[in-house]
């Protein structure tokens, strides 16, 4: 469904988004099958179109950002007593995001509700905005310089390479990546947002705390863990 099918295919919404943002709204009420279908782009920054005649493929790397309510009714901040629906219902919505899709997400943030006078609109801090690019373009300059690539584009072998630990923190993150029940591809992501976390500090070396701010963008995996251990 993400790639228009004709004669010759034409790129759907997911090549359409390549070098851009692709944003998803309301992502549990997308179908289960057609959110596996991120899983090979995100992977691969291409999509692969097969017919009988011919094959095509589409560039497609893109950003992917997604919005979702924590339960069906809207109203689950983690507490069960702040819910609507019950914790099966909760986590069968849940649950239409599979596991290999939460895995190539590298960043999960709850965002709490907000009181009302939180709610108007601010003014842009220009300045702020200012610093963080600047931070980002040195974190940016400083991985090119490095390894001569992004973080992102890290294989295994550079990883173990640009992205070494102490045996005590590597026990801190494989025994995090068992608690949660995480995978292998999810632990290289870690690796890899730990490498940029530090690259924004300006360190060289990764540390425990990075690491830990790492794992804790992991909000959805650990709220299904929660759910799943009642």
């Amino acid at each position: 469904m993400w790639e228009l099918t004709g004669s010759p295919p034409r790129p759907g919404e997911i090549s359409l988004a390549h070098q851009n943002v692709l944003f998803l709204d309301e992502l549990p009420e997308f179908s289960r099958h057609v959110l596996d279908c991120l899983r090979e782009p995100l992977e691969a920054g291409c999509v692969t179109i097969s017919r009988a005649a011919q094959q095509t493929t589409f560039p497609a790397k893109f950003q992917l950002i997604c919005a979702l309510n924590p339960s069906p009714c809207g109203h689950f901040d983690g507490d069960l007593s702040s819910a609507r629906a019950t914790p099966d219902q909760i986590l069968k919505y849940l649950n239409k995001l599979s596991g290999p899709l939460l895995d190539r997400i590298d960043m999960q943030v709850s965002v709490p509700r907000q009181p009302e006078a939180l709610q108007q609109q601010q003014p842009v801090h220009e300045p702020l905005s200012n610093s963080w690019r600047k931070l980002v373009v040195q974190a940016r300059e400083r991985q090119h310089n490095r390894q001569q690539c992004l973080n992102s584009e890290l294989n295994t072998k550079q990883l173990t390479k640009h992205c070494l630990l102490t045996e005590e923190d590597h026990g801190f993150l494989v025994k995090a990546i068992d608690k949660f029940g995480l995978s292998h591809r999810a632990y290289h992501r870690l690796l890899r947002l730990a490498r940029t976390i530090a690259d924004l500090e300006g360190v060289n070396t990764i540390s425990r705390q990075h690491l830990a701010e790492a794992l804790s963008y992991r909000a959805l995996d650990r709220l299904l863990q929660q759910l799943r251990d009642l």
